[in-house]
């Protein structure tokens, strides 16, 4: 695996990674304890669980066996969907959007029928943004500085028996070995806004649904579905070669910003109806 001998770990490598995954843990917990400390008395820990569930079940487990089918196994439907950028990126960005705002829709509709305020609903958003964060993100930026601390030695051959990567796995781990190399600061400012901005579009797409279910309005649901879908457009692209980082930091933000609008819109509405309900 002479591939491997090559590998050079830059010198802001582990350092940068070490901080990538200090703030990944850091980012979720921020969110989590100015909310909580700000609105503690219209909030319920139920929410924050309900979310990080809710994201498990629906993005980790149920998409994630239709992924496996339609992208993993070898059969006509992914072969087709693999070898079609156009399909591809429709298949991704449809299946993140349905199954997660389905997801959202149904969990606060049908299980969390108590204590619906519109802080509990972005308690929600702070769940499952932030256990996609520590479940997926955390997890791949780890395995990233042990590969760099195992590579930065010299001795490839002991990183890559500790690592468990053999003849028939090295292809599959290059890329990764190669990412954990080349990580600097400047990925790690990006991987930190990408996770940033997500957070505020999980929070901003759990109001949006809230917002319809506890307003009978039924557009809430399609449209949080059409922006997480949006949202996800460049994304896609990105891993299909088409487009490069930074215009996917930029897309990023404009939906962010249009979702946030949106949502802070809606969460104004909703503290507005409850203050003509109850007021002070």
């Amino acid at each position: 695996m002479t591939e491997f001998e090559n590998i050079v770990i830059g010198k802001n490598s582990i350092p940068s990674l070490m901080i990538t995954v200090i703030l990944m843990i850091a980012i979720p917990v921020i969110f989590f304890v100015y909310w909580r400390r700000k609105h503690k008395q219209e909030t319920k820990i139920g929410y924050l669980i309900a979310g990080a569930v809710g994201f498990l079940v629906s993005a980790r487990v149920l998409e994630l066996g239709v992924h496996y089918f339609c992208i993993v196994a070898d059969n006509p439907v992914s072969r087709f969907i693999n070898g079609n950028t156009v399909a591809y990126v429709l298949y991704g960005i449809i299946m993140a959007g349905v199954f997660e705002e389905c997801g959202r829709h149904i969990v606060l509709k049908y299980i969390m029928k108590r204590n619906r305020t519109p802080e509990n609903a972005v308690l929600y958003g702070i769940g499952h943004g932030g256990i996609e964060i520590l479940a997926v993100v955390l997890p791949l930026m780890s395995t990233y500085l042990a590969i760099a601390i195992l590579f930065s030695s010299g001795n490839a051959e002991n990183a890559l028996s500790t690592l468990k990567i053999t003849e028939e796995t090295a292809a599959a781990a290059l890329p990764s070995v190669q990412a954990a190399a080349t990580f600097h600061y400047a990925t790690m400012a990006m991987n930190v806004i990408e996770r940033l901005l997500a957070m505020l579009i999980h929070i901003g797409l759990t109001v949006i649904v809230f917002y319809g279910i506890n307003s009978a309005k039924k557009g809430c649901l399609p449209l949080a579905i059409l922006l997480h879908m949006l949202a996800d457009t460049f994304p896609a692209l990105y891993q299909r070669g088409v487009v490069q980082l930074w215009t996917v930091e930029l897309w990023g933000a404009l939906w962010t910003a249009v979702i946030v609008f949106i949502a802070v819109s809606l969460y104004g509405k909703m503290r507005g109806q409850r203050m003509d309900r109850f007021p002070v």
